[in-house]
């Protein structure tokens, strides 16, 4: 079948991102005051800067902001957040917990844009490509290993979703011409050299395509400092539609950078730790 029953449904995984914006006149103390690590706590959310034994099932993740560059979405609420908090679980309650207490607790003092999303096996992998590429993919590092974040959310055109499946898959495989000269490399190819050094984490909307006001992909990248310009590499690759025809299909949002700090209060201190 053609249509979309035979895609996987199941949900693992359940993940947000707050975008914070501190409001003018903000008292950046108060906003370091607030009780955000007592809700982390609370809710079993553990840190990911250096988690006690390795990457945890309930997360929480600190990123202050560095840059950002624009997309073809605007969105202001990712461009010109001061912070980010990455929140996740298997389950969706901690994630929608957090969410709301957090605005709550913040009050006047921020405003939030909330990306979520979910994990779902995947589609497209099957057992040379997940030795290709899953098998050597990195896992999470402690953050002053791999300090940088990168949060990239987008969006599918109309297009892309009037094909089918097995269309779709095409376009992450090289292609071909009938005497076997290759004539792009597709997805695989042209992300291929962030496989040994970049962690990547994408949370797809529930629904397909995403709602209006919604991304259908929050993808987010993690690194090296030393490995900085493989994940820019990587991003033009993936951008250049004669290296990666997928790429007329998408719709950036803002690119947000930030580095990884170990607290809550570091977001907002002069000089993080």
């Amino acid at each position: 079948m053609l249509d979309n029953s035979v895609l996987p449904r199941e949900i693992l995984r359940h993940g947000a991102y707050i975008c914070l914006r501190l409001a003018d006149g903000a008292d950046r103390r108060a906003v370091a005051a607030a009780a955000i690590p007592a809700l982390a706590e609370k809710l079993g959310l553990v840190n990911e800067f250096e988690p006690p034994g390795g990457p945890p099932a309930q997360s929480i993740a600190f990123l202050r902001r560095q840059d950002a560059t624009g997309g073809a979405i605007a969105d202001d609420g990712v461009a010109l957040a001061d912070a980010v908090v990455h929140v996740a679980a298997p389950t969706a309650q901690p994630v929608r917990d957090f969410c709301a207490e957090a605005t709550r607790l913040l009050g006047p003092m921020a405003r939030l844009r909330v990306l979520g999303g979910v994990v779902r096996p995947r589609t497209y992998t099957g057992a040379a490509m997940n030795n290709f590429a899953y098998a050597h993919q990195v896992v999470q590092q402690p953050g002053r290993v791999m300090p940088n974040a990168y949060l990239l959310p987008m969006s599918k055109t109309s297009e892309w979703w009037t094909k089918d499946w097995m269309e779709r898959h095409t376009y992450f495989l090289p292609r071909y011409d009938d005497e076997g000269r290759m004539k792009s490399e597709g997805h695989a190819l042209a992300s291929a050299a962030g496989i040994s050094c970049l962690l990547r984490r994408t949370y797809k909307a529930p629904a397909e395509p995403a709602p209006e006001g919604a991304y259908d992909f929050v993808t987010y990248f993690e690194c090296a400092d030393a490995d900085v310009p493989t994940f820019h590499q990587v991003c033009a690759a993936l951008r250049d539609v004669a290296r990666n025809p997928e790429w007329k299909f998408v719709r950036e949002g803002p690119m947000w950078h930030g580095r990884r700090v170990a607290e809550w209060a570091d977001l907002f201190a002069e000089r993080p730790r």
